[in-house]
């Protein structure tokens, strides 16, 4: 894999993360993105489909996109796993300063409505 992968995706905007369904369905989620080293992380509703659906199946596509979804890049296969308590605070640190006012108004938002723990994090690797 190209060293310059997670840092072009993580200096991005958006990344679209295509999960799968247990059936094999793909899944396509346009998501705000971090960099984390060597990888990427995501910050996500505790129980939303793309959780779930990471939990089930760690293997994922992902790759840049705009806000609606739609891919300005090749997708990359990657694998995505939930991250720990400290690691998740560390991404909403990282998502507040990417992101400025928006990123800490929806950061807010999230905890005012579902709580310190109504939120993962997600972190998505690539192949050496």
């Amino acid at each position: 894999m190209d060293k310059t992968v997670p840092a072009r995706l993580g200096a991005g905007k958006y990344l679209l993360v295509t999960s799968f369904r247990r059936n094999g369905t793909p899944v396509a989620t346009p998501v705000w993105v971090v960099r984390d080293g060597d990888a990427l992380g995501v910050w996500t509703v505790a129980d939303s489909g793309k959780a779930k659906r990471i939990r089930a199946r760690a293997d994922v596509l992902v790759g840049p996109c705009d806000v609606r979804g739609h891919p300005t890049g090749d997708q990359i296969p990657a694998t995505a796993e939930s991250t720990d308590a400290a690691t998740v605070a560390r991404y909403r640190q990282l998502l507040k300063r990417k992101y400025g006012v928006l990123g800490r108004l929806s950061l807010l938002g999230s905890r005012l409505r579902r709580g310190p723990d109504g939120t993962v994090g997600i972190r998505v690797t690539f192949d050496s």
